[in-house]
């Protein structure tokens, strides 16, 4: 319940943040940082974003999408966890995220010892607005 609540705060808090992201950032923000790892590729097999990277999950439909559950990619087991514990990506989610993976997932489960396979840490916050809202423009999915 404590996970719900801290969840709902953030995104109220976060939300006025959104309404200023800059998409043409965010989508340079994710050729430099995320394109090594991350593509954007939707059903009908169309690159949207990246190149043929596959370290990463497809970005595709994130915005609505449970934590760790794109089909057919392995993800570590903490953020697993959070899926199905409830986890549902949102912009400013994502953008916390994406900010420090490890730190996300270890206050969202409450365990010290949780991991992400995600290294990568978006150093500045505006990058990390700019790429959610990006990402927010592929489709939304709704579980």
């Amino acid at each position: 319940m404590n996970r719900m609540i801290a969840t709902v705060i953030f995104t109220l808090i976060a939300a006025p943040v959104f309404a200023e992201a800059d998409l043409e950032a965010g989508e340079q923000a994710f050729a430099r940082q995320c394109s090594t790892c991350h593509v954007v590729v939707d059903g009908e097999g169309t690159t949207l974003a990246g190149k043929n990277a596959k370290t990463g999950p497809n970005l595709y439909g994130l915005i609505g999408r449970n934590a760790g559950s794109v089909e057919g990619f392995r993800y570590g087991k903490s953020l697993v966890a959070a899926g199905e514990s409830g986890l549902v990506w949102d912009e400013s989610l994502i953008a916390a995220y994406i900010q420090d993976p490890k730190a996300f997932l270890a206050e969202y489960l409450d365990d010290s010892k949780a991991r992400s396979n995600m290294a990568f840490k978006v150093r500045k916050e505006e990058d990390a607005t700019n790429l959610a809202a990006f990402l927010a423009t592929f489709g939304a999915v709704t579980n």
